[in-house]
């Protein structure tokens, strides 16, 4: 089993020194060889002191022998990691995205009732054309490889394919249901820099958990793969996508209790979204009493000593805070490619901006990323999905995302909201 360990207390701040000096040191070179000039090189100092300081709310976890800020930020110290780290010595264009979540096949055994690729029906992509793509999201500097399907194990040898083909530049995790894993897999895969996979818990009760995803034999697939994962030496980490009352009435509790029995080194609480199979779903909204409730529930995992044992916890509703990062999909930071190719913001915003089967990935990119300067206070998923719902219903479409050509409809007029502080200053220090 790979060692896992929280980084608290007193040994945050001496890693936190650590990170700050290494950082320092990694890039001294490029001012010695003149790659940089001095103002340039105090910028990026002061760039990536501001970025690591909206982690400071998380709890750091040692996976191995390298040490997570985050879910998306690369372990470090790691190639991958300065990969994520040479975002913010681009000042003379739009820094480049470093996150990018790929489902490999739409082929899936359950039916979960929240699914977003619910409606998401088409063929597989190419594995060559997904191929090309990956390694020329390398090229523009991808560090975080998230692969996902449907279930990603039952379409192993495109997996193997895809990961594979990602070198040491970027690091990758893998979503999964524990469907079709063997332990060979496991480790034939830890050897092309697969770091961790990460499986739903969305109950910590078998029957309740097997009928929200659809199959009897779920919990007990899930607690398998958990037991080859730890066999392999491979990271195990969860997510889970809670509503309202289960911050409330226990569950929440109950799940960190399963993910800290489970030795898990992190686990993401994903925010309920009006997408897929919730597209017109009305009864997930969250007040500003319960998301301050919520956050004050998850830092007190993160950063109180007495459940200093517990995962670390990558919560959406504090991440996409407009006093953190805010909304940074659209190849802010992170974007996604579906099964059938369609490039998309991110996986709960059901638009496309066109297909790598048929058009050119760098053109498609660049649109997309041009109406994505910046991190937004607006979350897009959530403010444009009663009009995607109207367009989808309207023009008796049977799938998603919509066609580019409807997609434009939204984002023609849509309102992103104001920049958010951390890019607001990013931008600034020119």
């Amino acid at each position: 089993m790979i060692t896992v360990s929280n980084v608290t207390g007193l040994g945050k701040a001496v890693f936190g020194l650590k990170l700050k000096l290494s950082i320092f040191f990694h890039f001294l070179p490029t001012l010695w060889k003149r790659e940089i000039t001095f103002k340039r090189f105090i910028l990026l100092m002061k760039r990536l002191l501001l970025f690591v300081s909206r982690m400071e709310h998380n709890k750091f976890v040692k996976l191995g022998d390298k040490t997570r800020l985050g879910l998306y930020i690369p372990g470090f110290p790691s190639s991958a990691f300065y990969t994520a780290c040479q975002k913010f010595s681009q000042f003379e264009e739009k820094m480049p995205c470093t996150t990018v979540l790929i489902s490999i096949t739409s082929a899936c055994p359950y039916h979960c009732t929240h699914c977003y690729q619910k409606l998401d029906r088409g063929k597989d992509t190419k594995i060559d054309t997904l191929i090309q793509v990956v390694r020329k999201l390398q090229d523009l500097g991808i560090a975080f490889f998230n692969i996902e399907g449907g279930e990603p194990f039952l379409a192993y040898e495109r997996l193997q394919q895809i990961c594979s083909s990602i070198d040491s530049r970027s690091e990758i995790w893998i979503n999964s249901t524990g469907a079709g894993m063997s332990k060979e897999k496991l480790v034939e895969l830890k050897a092309q820099n697969v770091t961790a996979i990460m499986f739903s818990l969305h109950s910590s009760v078998p029957d309740i958990f097997n009928k929200f995803m659809g199959k009897e034999s779920a919990w007990e697939t899930m607690e398998e793969g958990v037991k080859m994962c730890h066999e392999a030496e491979l990271g195990v980490a969860f997510n889970t996508c809670l509503m309202r009352e289960d911050f409330y009435n226990g569950r929440f509790e109950e799940i960190m209790e399963v993910a800290k029995d489970f030795k898990a080194c992190l686990i993401q609480i994903i925010k309920p979204k009006p997408a897929g199979a919730w597209l017109e779903k009305a009864d997930i909204e969250f007040t500003h009493k319960d998301i301050e409730y919520i956050k004050k529930k998850v830092n007190r995992y993160n950063l109180h000593t007495e459940l200093a044992d517990y995962p670390s916890i990558s919560a959406q509703i504090i991440e996409e805070d407009k006093s953190v990062f805010g909304c940074t999909a659209g190849g802010t930071d992170r974007f996604y490619i579906n099964a059938k190719g369609d490039l998309q913001p991110c996986e709960f915003l059901n638009i496309s901006f066109g297909n790598i089967n048929v058009d050119n990935f760098e053109d498609i990119y660049q649109t997309m990323r041009s109406l994505f300067a910046w991190g937004g206070e607006c979350f897009l998923c959530e403010s444009c999905a009663p009009e995607i719902h109207r367009l989808y219903k309207e023009n008796g479409l049977t799938t998603l995302p919509l066609t580019p050509e409807l997609s434009s409809k939204i984002y023609s007029s849509w309102e992103r909201g104001r920049k958010t502080d951390l890019y607001e200053r990013l931008e600034r220090m020119r």
